[in-house]
């Protein structure tokens, strides 16, 4: 009799575990019905549009030239097409992500829109409080959308998109949660201002600190899969190149970008990553993804060519002219700015946000690649591994 139960056991075992991997890949095998995503513009799917209207003010990301390679028009995202979030989306085969802050649908078709995806991040958000940043940076105008203010509104529009506590829960458990990229936006003002590196390594603990507050709260909400993205390798910004231009040894004599603060958003990527791994002894049945943004992205400054980026790494393609082809007081956009013939030739694309093929690039090295961990295209197979364990007890 045990010897029979075993034999059944392992068949079925089998089968089960072969219809997976013969699904082709995680994307088809629908594991994750929908994307929640917060942060800033790296992220932002046209929350700017809704901005203007109660800010009146008009935003960078939706004057011309962007959106100008895939959509034709602007969209309010930060590049001249698509962002990594949009082509994981795809990948996933759900539609492009909704922003949140969007005002031309009515609730009703939201809730019905949102079911697949909703989108809280924010062009110009920052993980701290903006009254936290207003105080230290009185100079600065903070938008206030922070990683608190996204979170609050994704509890208070929680009831609308999905009803009761339990189609709630259901509905964040099958859901990808993206945290960002975010806390970029906080490093800019001191980075701006020209404050020493030491200076505002202050913030990286308090930023750290938000993002894994955030990650718990959603993880005590039912959060199953959760990708918290690393910080880009900053040093190699145009723009900041340009405003923290610097002596000749500062330079890394490879890729040409500011070592310091490369140096810098390591820092932040290290203890990221230590606090993410305190989270995951507390919670081992949580899939909580670390994404390497910074090594995605490293790949392509140290050899472009070998990725197409044949104009190279560093300079934009859409701006006012100078080395880096940013310019503080001018930016893309603006009326004496210009935009590239071959946008898919630069990695840069208006001085702070990348093209659309160089997120296409950093997508696929994330998410179909191995700059993961734990390596996000496995993950599908977890639900497996789980029936083979229940079977293997009855043997």
């Amino acid at each position: 009799m045990t010897s029979s139960l075993s034999y059944s056991s392992l068949v079925v075992y089998f089968v089960i575990l072969m219809m997976v991997l013969r699904s082709g890949s995680l994307y088809a095998n629908g594991c994750y019905k929908s994307i929640i995503s917060f942060g800033d513009s790296l992220a932002d799917t046209g929350s700017q549009e809704e901005l203007s209207h109660i800010t009146d003010q008009l935003y960078q990301c939706l004057l011309s030239p962007y959106g100008e390679t895939f959509f034709h028009k602007p969209t309010g995202r930060c590049s001249n097409g698509r962002l990594i979030i949009d082509f994981l989306a795809e990948s996933l085969g759900l539609p492009m992500i909704q922003p949140f802050l969007h005002n031309k649908k009515t609730i009703d078709d939201r809730a019905v829109t949102f079911r697949q995806g909703v989108n809280y991040a924010v062009a110009g958000a920052t993980a701290l409080n903006s009254s936290f940043i207003e105080a230290e940076w009185p100079e600065r105008s903070v938008i206030n959308a922070s990683l608190e203010v996204q979170l609050t509104w994704f509890k208070e529009s929680l009831p609308s998109i999905c009803g009761n506590t339990s189609d709630c829960k259901s509905f964040i458990k099958s859901s990808l949660i993206l945290m960002g990229e975010i806390g970029g936006n906080d490093y800019s003002f001191p980075l701006f201002a020209g404050k020493s590196i030491d200076e505002f390594k202050q913030y990286v603990p308090l930023v750290t600190d938000t993002i894994i507050s955030t990650v718990n709260e959603l993880i005590e909400m039912g959060a199953q899969t959760l990708v918290v993205p690393g910080n880009f390798p900053i040093g190699c910004s145009s723009s900041y190149l340009t405003v923290r231009a610097s002596d000749y040894e500062e330079y890394d004599p490879t890729t040409g970008c500011l070592v310091s603060l490369n140096e810098f958003a390591e820092y932040h990527n290290n203890m990221l990553q230590k606090k993410l791994n305190m989270i995951r002894e507390l919670h081992p049945d949580v899939n909580l993804i670390y994404a390497d943004y910074y090594n995605a992205a490293m790949q392509f400054y140290r050899s472009p060519n070998a990725f197409g980026f044949t104009n190279g790494a560093l300079k934009a393609c859409c701006g006012a002219g100078g080395p880096f082809n940013y310019n503080v007081t001018v930016r893309c956009g603006g009326e004496s700015t210009t935009m590239c013939d071959q946008p898919d030739t630069y990695v840069n694309w208006d001085g702070v946000h990348l093209t659309e093929m160089a997120y296409k690039l950093i997508f696929e090295s994330i998410f179909q690649g191995s700059y993961t961990t734990p390596q996000f295209n496995s993950l599908c197979l977890t639900s497996a591994s789980q029936v083979g364990a229940r079977l293997s007890s009855l043997m």
